[in-house]
């Protein structure tokens, strides 16, 4: 009996790119560097229950970094970004008011940064692997944002902020 020649594998034998957890290549579709972005966010923070905070202050990173970089481009061919890259979007709730105090500092003491450095590195390996477009990024972590800052303007008591971020399921 003669054995089977290895032939190219089918598309049963091998998931697409955004199954097997690498990104995909630079020539891709935008939509689909970004719907592989938006899954890998996804998976960490549900599966490490990554807290409201952890997400807000990498985000905040992210979105600091991105629109300085796509401000200076646009300051030097006379332009200006459009709103919604340049600012935060307006929430869709109002912020309770909350007569506790929180002391920033001992809040900040309180995150697990090896976990934010691995969400860190997830957004960033990410970004630099798919080479995505700033806008686009910055257009995805803008709605991350809003989320984040829907949930932080529920927070009422510093335990809150540590509460798990919640991804609706149309998110």
């Amino acid at each position: 009996m003669s054995e089977p020649v290895a032939g190219p594998p089918s598309d049963t034998e091998s998931p697409p790119p955004d199954e097997d957890g690498q990104p995909p290549p630079p020539t891709v579709e935008p939509k689909e560097k970004m719907l592989f972005l938006q899954e890998q966010m996804v998976n960490f923070v549900n599966q490490y229950n990554l807290p409201v905070i952890e997400v807000s202050l990498v985000l905040s990173k992210y979105l600091k970094h991105l629109t300085s970089q796509l401000d200076e481009v646009a300051s030097q061919t006379g332009e200006e970004l459009p709103v919604l890259v340049a600012s935060p979007w307006p929430l869709e709730v109002e912020s309770a008011e909350s007569a506790i105090e929180m002391d920033l500092e001992r809040v900040l003491t309180m995150v697990d940064e090896a976990r934010m450095d691995i969400f860190d590195t997830i957004i960033r390996v990410v970004l630099t692997e798919t080479e995505m477009n700033h806008t686009d990024a910055v257009l995805l972590l803008r709605e991350w944002e809003r989320l984040a800052r829907g949930q932080l303007a529920a927070v009422t008591s510093p335990g809150q902020l540590f509460s798990p971020f919640e991804i609706p399921e149309d998110f």
